[in-house]
């Protein structure tokens, strides 16, 4: 994966199978991995918490999508707009490793959107997103966002390690992709607050037994919203596009009270 976020300290054992067998411990090492890594993590904790303090303080709701890539981040934030931009003022901030392509097609929706490239690192941290955001209000439209949604790098496994300082993770698994990943992946799904099935017009031509995938996420983490719904079909999409006006409304309620 990458150096940044430290989920290669684990081949540091590995690095010395070269057949002596002399006894001999690393502990110095290892303690300067840890003491290295936990250091990482406060200082990203404390952004996300000074990242979350702003976006309440502007009144906008932040949402961090992780997934594996392909299943349908950016198509799913183009529908969405098509859908519902004509009543929520969204903002886009997108992670990948290279190129812009995602934010250019977001873009062309007419909504502000940032591309942040991380050349190589597997996830967005809280200081990404606090120099992206401040780069996105300097964009038309960037100013008066009611919804910022974070597309992170394509990944199931570093970006659940991240907290953003968003308001909601927001997990996504497509139906080509196999039932499996809850298990397979079960951080992604306990730090998340919804779970997201997507691509269910594809249904009838995959093995995809939806109430396992959603069972399985339960068990995990039982306070996990789930939906199923496909982007391009429409069908079920109402209830994603009926969750995010809840959320903007409880944001503004919030805030006038």
């Amino acid at each position: 994966m990458c150096d940044a976020c430290g989920c290669q300290t684990h081949t540091h054992g590995d690095e010395h199978k070269h057949g002596h067998d002399h006894g001999h411990t690393h502990s110095h090492d290892e303690s300067v991995i840890v003491d290295i890594n936990r250091s990482l993590f406060a200082a990203n904790d404390a952004m996300a918490r000074s990242n979350r303090e702003h976006f309440d303080a502007e009144k906008i709701v932040t949402l961090n999508m992780i997934s594996s890539p392909g299943s349908g981040k950016t198509t799913l934030l183009e529908h969405t707009i098509d859908r519902i931009g004509n009543e929520i003022n969204i903002g886009v901030i997108e992670g990948d490793i290279e190129t812009d392509r995602d934010a250019e097609r977001i873009r062309a929706k007419g909504v502000p959107a940032i591309q942040l490239t991380t050349g190589g690192a597997c996830h967005l941290d809280a200081s990404m997103i606090h120099r992206g955001f401040h780069q996105l209000q300097k964009e038309p439209g960037g100013d008066n966002i009611d919804l910022l949604v974070i597309e992170n790098v394509g990944n199931l496994v570093c970006p659940a390690t991240f907290d953003l300082g968003e308001h909601q993770r927001v997990v996504l698994v497509s139906v080509p992709e196999g039932p499996d990943k809850p298990a397979k992946y079960p951080k992604a799904f306990i730090s998340s607050q919804l779970f997201l099935i997507t691509k269910t017009d594809l249904l009838p031509y995959f093995d995809f037994p939806v109430a396992e995938a959603t069972r399985e996420a339960l068990e995990l983490n039982p306070s996990l919203t789930v939906m199923d719904f496909s982007a391009t079909s429409g069908e079920g999409f109402d209830v994603w596009l009926d969750y995010l006006r809840s959320l903007v409304k409880e944001m503004k309620e919030k805030q006038t009270a």
